[in-house]
Formats: C-alpha cells, sequence, structure tokens
C-alpha cells in the first residue's frame, strides 16, 4: 500500500479546483423543478447540479454511486462488510449580503477559499471524497464498506434524508464532517416553531404599520429586517425619524455588536431598516438579531390598532435580546451540554396575522416536552398560537467508546492538540439521522465560526489537514475488526 498522506499533498491543487467549482454552483435549496426528461429536481436547479457534479466526480474515480430519485445519493469503496457512513450535505444557506467577495465566486485570496459552503459544508465533504480517493490510489482494500452520503436538504428540514433511509438505508456507523474537532459526542435536542398572533380587526386611522418582516431561516441569526409604516399625518414621520436618530446613537452596539438602524421615505410610507449581525441559529450570542432590534424600536411608538402594540410589546417582554429563554419560561440548563438557546430565525406579517419562526436547542438531558410547558405558560394569556414545525432528539455518546477514542487519536496525531476534550454543541448535524454516528470536524478549535456568516471561508492549510485526518480515521474505522 502506497502513502495515502503524501497523495494528499500531491492532489491538494486538484481538490482546491474541485471545491471551487462546487462553491460557483448556487446550492441555496428551493422549490422542485420538473427537467424536460420529466426527472424531478425536489430541491431545485442549483442543488440538484451540485449533486451532479459531485456524483460524476465520484464516479470518474472509480466509486460506485447511486441516486435516491434525487432526494440524496451516496459514492461506495469496498465490496464487503459493515457500511462506515460519511453524512455530508451540498446544500447552503443563504448567501446574504454584504461580502469582500463573490459569494459563489469560490475566490483564492491571503490564503483562504471563500464562498458559501467552503466550511458547511462543501468543503468537508469535498475532503471527505479526496480522502477516499487517496486511500483507493494508494491500494487499500478496506474490510468495511466506506460511504459517502450526500445530503440535499440538511439546512431546511431533512426531507432529503428521510427519502433516502427509505430506499436504501442506513450506514451502520459513521461520522459526519459537519461540526467540530477534535469530536462531538453530545449534540442537543433542536425544536423548530411557529408563534402566531392572528389579528381580528385592524384600525383604519393613525399610525399603521403596512409590513413587517425579518431573517431568512429558522436556523440563522436575523441580520436584516425591514418595517413600512404609514400616517394620514405625516407629520407623525418627523418624529419618527428623530426617534431612529436617537435610537441610532444610544445603540451602536447593543451587547459588543455594531447595530444600525435607518429609514427613508418609501412613497406616502417610511421604511425601516435594521441590520444586525448574523450567526448560527445554535449560537445565536455570536450574532445579534436585527428582528429584536425593530421589535425594541417599534415598542417605543404607538400604533392605532392595540393589536400590534400588544404583540410588540410581547415581543420585548418575553423575548427582546434573551437568548436562554429564560423571559419565555424555558430556560434551562445540564452538566453535558450546557444552557438552552432560543434565537428568533424569520418574522413574517402579512397584516392579518404575525408568525416569528422560533428555533431551540434544548440540553441533551432535558425534553422537549419541558420545552413547551413552559413556552405554552408563558403565551397562553396572549392569544398566540404555537405551531409545532419539526423536532430532532439530543443524541449522546459516552467519551470512552472505542469510536470517540479512535477520533481522538486521530485528532491529536495530526495536530499534537493533547488538550482539548470532546465537546457537546447545539449545533444539529446528519448523526441524528443513523445510529452510532457522530460529528467529527471540520472546524478546528480557536478557529473562527463563520459557518452561516457573510465571508465565510476555509483556510487552505486546514482544508489539507483535515483531509488527512479524515483519510486516517477512515482507514482505521473501516478495519475489519473495527468495533464501536
Amino acid at each position: 500500500m502506497q502513502d495515502y498522506i503524501k497523495i494528499i499533498e500531491d492532489d491538494m491543487p486538484e481538490q482546491i479546483r474541485f471545491l471551487q467549482d462546487l462553491i460557483r454552483i448556487n446550492s441555496e435549496g428551493s422549490d422542485a423543478v420538473t427537467a424536460h426528461d420529466g426527472s424531478v429536481y425536489p430541491f431545485g436547479q442549483g442543488v440538484q447540479d451540485a449533486l451532479e457534479m459531485v456524483l460524476k466526480a465520484c464516479e470518474e474515480m472509480g466509486f460506485k454511486t447511486r441516486n435516491a430519485d434525487n432526494y440524496g445519493a451516496h459514492a461506495e469503496f469496498g465490496d464487503e462488510g459493515k457500511i462506515m457512513g460519511i453524512l455530508g450535505h451540498l446544500d447552503v444557506v443563504p448567501a446574504g449580503d454584504g461580502w469582500s467577495f463573490a459569494p459563489y465566486s469560490g475566490d483564492v485570496a491571503d490564503g483562504y477559499i471563500y464562498g458559501r459552503g467552503t466550511t458547511d459544508d462543501k468543503g468537508p465533504v469535498v475532503a471527505a471524497l479526496f480522502a477516499m480517493r487517496a486511500l483507493k490510489k494508494a491500494g487499500y482494500e478496506p474490510g468495511a464498506r466506506i460511504r459517502l452520503i450526500l445530503g440535499l436538504d440538511e439546512e431546511t428540514n431533512w426531507i432529503g434524508m428521510d427519502k433516502y433511509l427509505e430506499k436504501i438505508g442506513p450506514a451502520d456507523y459513521g461520522f459526519t464532517p459537519d461540526g467540530d474537532f477534535p469530536v462531538v459526542h453530545a449534540e442537543k435536542g433542536i425544536l423548530t416553531f411557529n408563534l402566531v398572533r392572528k389579528f381580528t380587526e385592524r384600525a383604519t386611522k393613525g399610525l399603521q404599520l403596512r409590513s413587517l418582516e425579518g431573517g431568512a431561516a429558522a436556523n440563522m441569526v436575523a441580520e436584516k429586517a425591514r418595517a413600512v409604516i404609514n400616517s394620514q399625518d405625516t407629520a407623525v414621520y418627523d418624529a419618527i425619524k428623530d426617534r431612529v436618530s436617537e435610537y441610532r446613537e444610544a445603540h451602536k452596539e447593543i451587547n459588543g455588536i455594531p447595530a444600525k438602524i435607518n429609514c427613508k421615505g418609501v412613497g406616502k410610507s417610511l421604511e425601516i431598516s435594521v441590520e444586525g449581525k448574523s450567526a448560527h441559529g445554535a449560537s445565536p450570542s455570536k450574532g445579534l438579531s436585527a428582528i429584536s432590534i425593530l421589535m425594541d424600536f417599534l415598542g417605543g411608538l404607538n400604533f392605532a390598532d392595540e393589536q400590534i402594540n400588544d404583540i410588540i410589546g410581547f415581543y420585548n417582554d418575553h423575548i427582546g435580546f434573551d437568548l436562554g429563554g429564560e423571559k419565555m419560561g424555558c430556560e434551562m440548563s445540564d452538566d453535558v451540554s450546557g444552557a438552552l438557546t432560543f434565537n428568533v430565525g424569520v418574522l413574517n406579517f402579512d397584516r392579518k396575522a404575525l408568525s416569528l419562526t422560533i428555533n431551540v436547542r434544548y440540553p441533551v438531558k432535558c425534553s422537549e416536552d419541558a420545552v413547551y410547558k413552559g413556552i405554552t405558560e408563558t403565551i397562553e394569556k396572549y392569544d398566540i398560537g404555537l405551531v409545532k414545525k419539526s423536532a430532532q432528539e439530543p443524541i449522546f455518546f459516552d467519551v470512552d467508546t472505542p469510536m470517540i477514542k479512535t477520533f481522538m487519536d486521530v485528532y491529536q496525531e495530526f495536530t499534537g492538540d493533547m488538550d482539548t476534550p470532546p465537546m457537546a454543541i447545539g449545533g444539529g448535524t446528519y448523526a441524528r439521522s443513523m445510529k452510532n454516528h457522530v460529528a467529527f470536524g471540520a472546524l478546528f478549535p480557536g478557529d473562527p465560526d463563520v459557518m452561516h456568516q457573510r465571508d465565510e471561508r476555509l483556510a487552505l492549510d486546514r482544508f489539507e489537514t483535515m483531509t488527512k485526518i479524515y483519510a486516517k480515521a477512515i482507514y482505521r474505522l473501516s478495519q475489519k475488526d473495527f468495533s464501536i
């Protein structure tokens, strides 16, 4: 068997080019489309293009592939034994604005490759794929079937993975390259739900809220939000503009993060726009919610419709800038995974109802029922409905299991980091979709977490290191006598 580490080093220029080409495909999920030949692309053309590019490359590398009706697919290396899974995804969250480089350019600058998906999760998927190729080129004959499984809607509702499992079935054990190094042994439970306030009657005079919106996805901290207000007495606008100026001066930073608020005339209305900072919904403290900034400002206005004032007041009293659920009655924590996090990802308002899409990550030793009990008790007196959207149970592996120890050994071998212990995270990964899987990389300790943020980027030296780590981990986990 040849030196697969040396093969990885020699092939890095090709690997970088491949990732650049993959980044250049905008694979934000969208509605299903039907091709000219009648084929259905469940998650849109962009996701399909990314899938077809990767599957074609896998076949050219000599791997067997299988496509589960464009809901998911895999590439496999090895002919016998248990199935060792590598669970990645090719879809990405919306890019947003304000990038230093175009988000789908794949530009390389100052030792980084820039683009949406470089770290979540196209870069790690490419690293795992080229790790598999290096082992194959080296002449390795695995004692297990190494299966790279390509998910296509991990950032939304996981329907694709469900369909893939129905058609093909799960791997026996393995990892997802969609978390943190050295290894994630616990993931919090995840709940996504809507809080909805319907409006029964509307005032026709006085200060009106015409539109209100913010955020892009449940699992992202809202970076932008906007409101359009209207009054027959346009002199009111001057007072509101003064309030905007005062608020801007008093709130240049909130929780240490810059905040922006502006207003401008739009026809006979006034538009108020807010900008915070996006972050992954699992770590809302790393961002600043534009929704919360806007609702805080609107709370200082007096709308003609008391139902509008009531729901804004509810938001500011029970959510606001609280990220731990205390004001909503669902604060909780444990000694393994820490405290619950509470993120309002999306705000929608259509004059008939206001809806908040909320993403909660609760500790591994706590329960879904306990979370909803506290929230229900809080909202019941406000005529607010709760609509459950999705739920994912926590996962937990003891740090002394052979699989966790193997991941730790490999990580330590290539990094020399003997101090960082196995981690518990709030993020939800594909490790939840199959038994005996954990998240293994690809974010290194101490590196900035730029997933779901503008200027998402991957250091090229980290790209090479993670590929070597994955190759060695795949090698060890695919031995015939490996035990989890």
